[in-house]
């Protein structure tokens, strides 16, 4: 057990490292049924594996709550880590190899050797990489030792010491009851878990029953060879509970009676299956005329008949909460079963069969996706592919016959056992009573594997029974060999497996044929914001599957010409007209065109095809309240949120549309709804602070802001932290934040220039000049720079460079006048400091004819005129500035001035008078 264990663990070790990738990123990351902070929902036993309703028309109708429950404990008890999800996977397997070695040696080999080797060959075998790397692989091997666990406890039921019994009765109903289930269990981990009822079935009525004594068996099979790791000959009783022939027929002259006795059975026969065994066989098949056989298979019907009407049940639960209906694939999901010709789909399903086998049988070409292309269709019979067919149907048909024709022996359960292990839990995925979504998944050979491993093991042992000493040798040789080269290519797998470039990246170089690997690698590359490369694998995929609607959707949000881009969004909707990520790029591309109309009868067809795409909710209401229909935005906002309730990003969108139609405090409910259901949504966290700034409750902007940085420590969350403190007067933790957030991002030159305008006001000026002047050598027409430079130089008392600076800012016309006016104010300001009056005053005018409400500009007025001795033109503008300003002490105290100057004056005059 140790050894297998640790060949399991060395093997799968280095997969502790990976991430999330591939499947585990819909199945975990975007569930909603499973991520963390959502609270656990009754709707995980009505949702599909991917947290969408089984009864959606576009649901995958893969029902495997228990799979799903078990993401979830993981996440309780250490959260988002992707070692532990790895770890309990690496464990699970483990626990299926020391299983099947249990299950081995108790029902299918007599030498507990042959059952470790079977193990041992399972453990490292690279087709599990898929089941046991990828953490969604999790429903495969739960469902495997669920399956073993259920397989067991339905042998453990039967009593194998009662006597005179053909079929042996059933010993404990608890065992019984015990393996339905664990098989249910195994059904709702994964769907082939239900097989695992017919394994028994078959195994019971072929192997568990019609056990004979051991005369009977010497007499069918005298000779045997010896097995590797017996010292005993297989000529000895077989099973440690067999009978005398009077204990356990008690029917056989019944049976005399109505049957013809056995011919003679030939001394030198080649064929493994006697043609006495064959009369046997047909002597007990045509015994149920016979009473006393019908009382004698009593016990095994109550079984099957019990098991069957469950079976019954379960599998119509698992219809009616699906809808009763079946998943709806594509074309590129499994080609062949949207091939119109029958020949097609039959050569090349049974062709698949075949191809199975051989990734068993040589793992050499592995990969995470078998789909479009990858095996192309078998349409004729003179495709050389079809001796493949031939040769597997031959060995499968050889191989079962001689199951039947050695049903009543004890010999060759090994080869039943592999049979039943390896055919019956791959039937759901052989397309033979409904399509499945794909055309080879290395993960659904989990399970079939066991029963591979059980026949090759068997193979090897008659194998090595029939060599010399010298050839036993080499034999195991060459076993250990294989075991070895066996585990190599498992541990150089798991490496491809550790990260969603690497995974990607292997598909693109294993089957190169292959569309939707090259689809899926641009995505990567996309995310990543190589677009050149993401481009050249999109255009690849069309070039293999011209039809592929999503690679010409996506490649149109790489296209910088809209044109292009439009041309592939209408070409993908042609091939796919309910396309809803198409009919959204779309919409927003003639958005971005002012085709508001448009735009918005696609955002809502988006929406109709796609009512759990959240991203078309926000940008239809986003479009309309630019429109201002406000209304209308409001109600796609609430549909939204009905429809996807664990979107956070639309919960945050809202919020924003809330902060601007005049509702603060339902957008602070819908930001903490979105920070709940996605707690590393840094931006939510951000604009919840900033609704908080723009309320005056900076203590709890503050914690909020610093609360994203905990998330996200980016520029992004630390620039609005910065501003606060310095607006708030906190220039030296001001200064920190902005010197992070510029080191963080030195090419930001808002970054920049807030650490320069930060430096310039505690008195840095040199430093702030010489990162204002490189920011204009990089960019000479920028206005905020000149501004800056400008207040810098006037902190310098340098006001000719001050107004160098504020011309040159002029210079770039900027089209807002309230800049513009701002510009004039301050040219005003250096102006007055070099004492230049009268230019000033002409500044300050310009600034006041563009906003009249700049009271700053007309109290600057009003103080010229006043120093000038206008008092009555003084006056004027000091009473236009206070009726903007009416708490203004300056204007007060300046207006008391000019009251006593006036005093002064009038005493004055009426004493020139006197």
């Amino acid at each position: 057990a140790a050894l297998l264990a640790g060949a399991s663990c060395l093997c799968y070790g280095g997969s502790l490292r990976g991430e999330f990738v591939h499947d585990d990123v819909w199945a975990i990351v975007n569930n909603p049924d499973v991520r963390p902070g959502t609270p656990l929902r009754w709707a995980v036993f009505t949702n599909d594996f991917w947290g969408k309703g089984l009864a959606d028309s576009t649901s995958h109708k893969s029902y495997r709550p228990l799979c799903v429950l078990s993401f979830r404990l993981n996440i309780f008890l250490t959260g988002m880590n992707t070692f532990y999800f790895h770890a309990v996977n690496v464990i699970l397997h483990c626990l299926v190899t020391l299983v099947l070695m249990y299950t081995c040696h108790k029902t299918v080999f007599k030498s507990r050797g042959l059952a470790f080797v079977t193990a041992l060959l399972f453990a490292v075998h690279p087709v599990h990489t898929e089941a046991v790397a990828g953490i969604v692989g999790r429903a495969d091997v739960l469902a495997c030792l669920l399956f073993l666990l259920a397989f067991l406890s339905y042998n453990r039921s039967l009593d194998r010491d009662c006597a005179g019994q053909c079929f042996p009765a059933t010993a404990s109903p608890f065992f019984l009851m015990l393996s339905l289930f664990l098989g249910t269990c195994a059904m709702l981990v994964k769907e082939t878990g239900v097989t695992v009822f017919g394994v028994c079935l078959v195994y019971d009525l072929f192997s568990l029953s019609h056990k004979q004594d051991k005369s009977s068996n010497e007499a069918i099979h005298p000779h045997g060879p010896r097995q590797p790791g017996s010292s005993q000959p297989t000529s000895q009783p077989a099973h440690p509970h067999r009978e005398s022939r009077k204990q356990r027929f008690p029917h056989k002259e019944a049976w005399g009676t109505c049957h013809s006795p056995l011919p003679p059975e030939p001394k030198n026969s080649g064929f493994p299956v006697s043609p006495r065994a064959v009369w046997a066989l047909m002597r007990c098949l045509t015994a149920s005329s016979n009473r006393n056989f019908l009382l004698a298979l009593r016990p095994f019907l109550k079984r099957a008949i019990l098991v069957i009407s469950y079976v019954t049940v379960i599998l119509y639960f698992r219809l009616w909460i699906m809808g009763g209906t079946m998943p709806l694939f594509s074309e590129q999901d499994n080609p062949a079963s949207f091939s119109p010709y029958i020949l097609t789909r039959f050569l090349t399903y049974s062709y698949l069969l075949a191809f199975n086998v051989w990734l068993l049988l040589a793992p050499i070409t592995l990969c995470y996706d078998w789909q479009v292309g990858s095996i192309p269709l078998v349409e004729t019979i003179w495709d050389v592919r079809n001796l493949a067919t031939v040769l597997l149907a031959i060995v499968m048909g050889l191989l079962s016959l001689h199951c039947m024709a050695a049903f009543k022996r004890l010999e060759h359960k090994e080869v039943l056992a592999g049979l039943l292990f390896l055919v019956f839990p791959f039937i759901p995925a052989s397309n033979l009573f409904f399509r499945v979504g794909f055309v080879v998944a290395e993960r659904v050979l989990y399970m079939p594997s066991m029963g591979y491993c059980i026949l090759f093991v068997h193979g090897l042992s008659k194998l090595y029974a029939g060599l010399s000493r010298c050839g036993a040798t080499s034999l195991m040789v060459s076993m250990a060999l294989l075991l070895l080269l066996f585990s190599w290519k498992t541990v150089k797998q798991n490496e491809i497996w550790l990260s969603r470039e690497s995974l990607f990246r292997s598909g693109v170089q294993t089957l190169p044929h292959n569309a939707k690997v090259h689809y899926n690698y641009a995505n990567f590359l996309k995310d990543q914001g190589r677009n050149k490369e993401a481009i050249y694998h999109y255009r690849t995929a069309l070039k293999l599957y011209p039809r592929h609607a999503s690679a010409l959707n996506n490649l149109g949000t790489l296209t910088k010409d809209t044109a292009e881009a439009k041309m592939y969004y209408q070409r993908a909707l042609q091939l796919h007209p309910h396309h809803n990520r198409a009919l959204f790029n779309l919409g927003n591309l003639l958005k971005s065109q002012e085709k508001t109309e448009e735009a918005i009868v696609l955002l809502k067809e988006s929406i109709k095809y796609g009512p759990d795409f959240a991203d078309a909710y926000s940008s239809l209401a986003s479009l309309l309240a630019e429109e201002e229909r406000f209304q209308e935005a409001e109600e796609i906002y609430q549909a939204g949120i009905k429809n996807c309730p664990d979107s956070s990003d639309l919960h945050n969108n809202y919020a924003v549309f809330l902060v601007d139609s005049g509702s603060p405090e339902k957008a602070v409910t819908h930001y903490q709804q979105a920070i709940q259901l996605s707690p590393s949504h840094h931006v939510a966290v951000v604009n919840l602070g900033r609704l908080y700034r723009s309320l005056g409750e900076n203590s709890m902007a503050e914690e909020w802001y610093k609360r994203a940085l905990q998330v996200a420590r980016t520029a992004e969350v630390l620039s609005p932290l910065g501003a606060l403190y310095y607006n708030t007067g906190r220039h030296k933790e001001a200064l920190e934040v902005y010197r992070e957030a510029v080191a963080l991002q030195p090419s930001q030159r808002e970054l920049r220039l807030a650490l320069a305008q930060v430096l310039a006001v505690m008195g840095q000026t040199k430093e702030a000049e010489k990162m204002t002047s490189r920011i204009l050598l990089e960019e000479p027409r920028c206005l905020e720079c000149y501004r800056l430079l400008s207040a810098i130089h006037g902190k310098q008392e340098h006001h000719g460079k001050a107004l160098q600076a504020i011309d040159k800012a002029l210079q770039l016309k900027p089209k807002d006048p309230k800049v513009l006016s701002e510009l004039f104010f301050t040219k005003g300001n250096q102006l007055r400091e070099q004492n230049l009056l009268d230019k000033a005053f002409e500044s300050y005018e310009a600034a006041v004819a563009l906003d009249p409400d700049q009271a700053q500009a007309w109290m600057n007025m009003g103080g010229i005129r006043h120093i000038q001795g206008s008092y009555v033109s003084a006056r004027t503008y000091y009473q236009k500035a206070l009726r903007l300003v009416p708490d203004s002490k300056l204007l007060k105290e300046n207006l008391a001035k000019l009251d006593r100057l006036e005093r002064r004056l009038q005493e004055i005059r009426e004493r020139d008078q006197t």
